[in-house]
């Protein structure tokens, strides 16, 4: 069910006000409605009021059936969600005759040529000009013939509607067909008006304001289930929580003009070498702005060339990107990278200048040593080693790397290229530390 929300104060009186003007041309009243929102739900409690006989008098119970008509009247009759209760209304015997009558022409199935002229007068000039005679009421299954498939049983089903009580009870006191407005109240002389008029009125007010469509429905109480016991292996229910908090983009409006001339330097630092002033202004440029490592232009891929030309600014960079998620992409590209005198200088430089990973120095060592072994000119091979050798020596000195962890790899390493001083002075410090 489509839930509705209860009419305001102001709504309220609104309504009741048009129910009360008698006087009014129907059609005027039928325009002034159609001309305010929320359709449904005004009918809806225009439906509750019309439920009992005793809270419109007959001229009210006329503008009432007439609004919850002819607010759907742009659509087919049959689409009127209300039209199975009018249509019980229409023939219910106990209804007045005045009532039927003017639903029926309502509906357009009186037989008469009147159309809808009768809308021109108001409630009050209609029910003093009733002729009964002029009118046939059919029953009911002659009368829902002529709206088949779309009668609805009700506008608004719920299940619990059997377990609630009415919002409107009537007066045990006050005899059926009894109008308290009327002058034949005069005729019961047992019977007290508890209400006046006036008071009346309120009381309808209150009861578009403050009664729900449900009805007064009991408070089902029973105690919380306790929870059954979660087995070893069973999936646990999650209850997260959706409470997000908005995170303001402070970096949004910035100057994106600002460190450009650091990035226009890096993009010259991946093709050759830096002038020593123009290395000195790109450090100090990160210097003062830590965040623009993050956007100097320099990717993983592009790394090996930092480090070829400019590797004084790629320890600078690594270093300040020590904390980034992408750090390891850049280890992984430094490894792989072909061993060179600048590589072993990044490398060695950022050992001291921060604690790396000891899985990335032990492949890099690897690597540098699988590096020398692989090269066949022996000018270049010698001159590797040697290279190799003093980092070695370097990081074993400064207590970088535990040489146990390397130390059969390292030890055939300078056997094989003894002949070499830088190798035997390695092999004797291996030596030393047994």
């Amino acid at each position: 069910m489509t839930s509705i929300r209860r009419l305001s104060g102001e709504e309220s009186q609104s309504l009741y006000s048009l129910l009360k003007s008698e006087q009014r041309p129907l059609h005027e009243i039928i325009s002034e409605f159609n001309s305010t929102t929320r359709h449904f739900t005004l009918c809806s409690y225009l439906l509750i009021l019309l439920q009992d006989n005793k809270v419109l008098n007959t001229t009210q119970r006329l503008i009432a059936f007439a609004l919850l008509l002819e607010a759907y009247s742009s659509q087919e009759s049959a689409s009127n969600p209300f039209i199975s209760f009018i249509l019980n209304a229409a023939c219910h015997e106990e209804s007045e005759k005045v009532e039927r009558a003017f639903i029926l022409q309502l509906l357009g199935v009186d037989g008469s040529n009147s159309g809808k002229e009768f809308l021109q007068q108001s409630a009050s000039d209609y029910v003093k000009g009733f002729d009964q005679s002029l009118h046939d009421f059919p029953p009911l299954d002659q009368l829902q013939q002529q709206f088949p498939d779309k009668v609805h049983l009700e506008p608004y089903p719920y299940l619990s509607k059997d377990a609630s009580v009415k919002n409107v009870v009537p007066d045990p006191d006050i005899p059926s067909n009894c109008d308290l407005d009327s002058p034949e109240f005069d005729l019961h002389p047992g019977i007290k008006p508890k209400i006046g008029s006036g008071d009346k009125d309120e009381a309808v007010v209150g009861l578009l304001s403050n009664l729900s469509l449900d009805g007064l429905s009991p408070h089902w109480i029973r105690p919380v289930p306790p929870r059954l016991p979660i087995f070893d292996g069973e999936l646990v229910w999650l209850n997260p929580d959706d409470n997000h908090e908005l995170m303001w983009d402070y970096g949004m409006c910035v100057d994106t003009s600002r460190g450009a001339a650091a990035r226009d330097l890096i993009a010259k630092a991946l093709k050759g070498a830096l002038a020593p002033a123009q290395q000195e202004q790109v450090l100090v440029e990160l210097a003062n702005d830590p965040k623009l490592v993050y956007h100097c232009g320099l990717t993983p891929r592009k790394l090996p060339e930092l480090v070829e030309n400019n590797p004084l600014i790629a320890v600078d960079v690594l270093t300040k990107l020590i904390n980034s998620p992408e750090i390891s992409e850049y280890f992984t590209v430094l490894v792989n990278m072909d061993m060179s005198l600048h590589s072993m200088e990044v490398v060695n430089r950022l050992t001291t200048a921060v604690e790396l990973p000891s899985e990335f120095i032990h492949m890099y060592i690897t690597n540098c040593i699988s590096s020398c072994v692989n090269i066949k000119d022996k000018y270049m091979q010698n001159r590797h080693v040697r290279l190799a050798c003093v980092f070695l020596q370097s990081l074993i000195r400064n207590n970088i790397i535990n040489v146990k962890d390397l130390f059969i790899e390292v030890q055939a390493f300078c056997i094989e290229f003894s002949r070499i001083r830088e190798a035997a002075a390695l092999f004797r410090l291996l030596k030393s530390l047994e």
